[in-house]
Parts: structure tokens; sequence; C-alpha cells
């Protein structure tokens, strides 16, 4: 079978923090469309991989490649060398990261309208598609305290697709989700990837991992143990 196109491709990347060394020597590959799950005990550094792509942390040796964008080891660039990078990728943490004091739509609007210029109506228009897809538009002028678990966690990756991201992250997301909603969130991200859409998730869930992944990526120590 034709390979797919590469979306991310991690080279021999190493993370170490003092003297402990996170990552060890890792390499992984996620294809267009493709849903990769990243497993493995609290430390075997699912998040910290999550964190290096979205050039969050620093990495000491190897390489991320995103398409046309790449991560070199050493110190993070400016936000300022960042714009190509922070077109291909969105992310969801494991807590939802709202902004308090603005509404779901201004959360889902400010980063289009403050980061890419668009118009408050181009930002509204796209963002009330991605909350209706999600089943939250109802919920656009709510604050995030008025939101139950599963709303905010849809809105946050409301917030994170309306760039419309070539990779999609995202960190132990059913850990606030009770079966059902966990259930809905995998049939989701599972048409995220029409189009070509990659996703890369960390979690400890492995019903979860399962019922959405394509490829399930199993770390122990900093490197990978197993792939299924």
């Amino acid at each position: 079978m034709e390979r797919r196109l590469s979306a991310l491709s991690i080279k021999n990347l190493e993370v170490t923090r003092g003297a402990q060394r996170v990552l060890r020597g890792l390499d992984l590959e996620v294809d267009a469309g493709e849903i990769v799950a990243l497993m493995g005990l609290s430390g075997a550094g699912k998040t910290t991989v999550l964190r290096a792509v979205a050039a969050l942390q620093p990495f000491s040796a190897g390489s991320i490649v995103l398409e046309d964008a790449a991560l070199e080891p050493g110190p993070l660039p400016p936000q300022s060398r960042l714009g190509a990078l922070r077109s291909k990728v969105g992310m969801v943490f494991q807590e939802h990261a709202l902004f308090e004091h603005l509404t779901v739509l201004d959360n889902v609007t400010l980063a289009p309208i403050h980061a890419r210029g668009w118009t408050r109506d181009k930002a509204n228009s796209a963002a009330m598609q991605w909350l209706e897809s999600l089943g939250v538009a109802e919920r656009a002028g709510a604050f995030p305290r008025q939101l139950s678990g599963g709303q905010a966690q849809r809105v946050a990756i409301a917030r994170a697709l309306v760039l419309d991201p070539h990779l999609f992250l995202m960190d132990e997301p059913t850990s606030a989700l009770d079966p059902a909603r966990r259930i809905t969130l995998a049939a989701t991200l599972r048409k995220l990837t029409d189009g070509g859409r990659a996703l890369l998730i960390s979690t400890h869930d492995s019903d979860f991992a399962k019922a959405c992944a394509d490829r399930i990526v199993t770390l122990a120590d900093g490197q990978i143990a197993r792939e299924q």
C-alpha cells in the first residue's frame, strides 16, 4: 500500500531536565490523515513529545519536521520565527486552558483576530462553524465557568481547529469525560482526519485509544517500547 504524506517526522529526539533524560532518541512518524495515540505510564514522556512538537519544550538533540517547518535542538526560537509552525499545529491541553474572562466565542476568535489579522466577521463565522460542528454553538455567549467539563473541552478543540492546523495535538483528552462522552469524542476525532489532518494524542485510556487511533505507540523511559 502506498504510504501517505508525512505530517510529522521526529528523528532521534532527546529532552533532558537537569540530569534526567526524559526522551532518549525517540523516532516517530505521523502520516497525513492518521491518528496516533501515545500511551505509557506517567513520566514516560508522552506530554513532553507533544510540547516539543508545539515548540513549548526545548530539546537537546534530534529534529522535528512538520512539512516545510522544522525545529532544531537548543533554546526555543522567538515567537517571531514560529509563524510557519504555528500555522500547522493546534494543541488542546489536558486542562482546557480557556481564558476565564472571555466568552466561548471570544476564546475561539482570539488567535484568528490578534495573531492572523482576520476581521471579526470572518473569525466569528469560522468560530461558529466549528462550535456548531462540535455541538456547543448555543454556548457561544457563555463563560468557561458556566460550561461542563465536556463542553469546555469541545470549545478548546474549536479554538485549536479554527485556524485549520494540519497537525492536531491532544493531551489526555478523556481525563474529565464520562464513558459516553469518550465514545462521542472518539467519533469526533475520526472525522477531523477528513482532508488529511493528522492527530497525535497522549492518553492513559486504552479503550479510547483503540476506538480512535490508527496506531498506538507505547512509551517507556523516554523511548518507544511497542507499536500496534
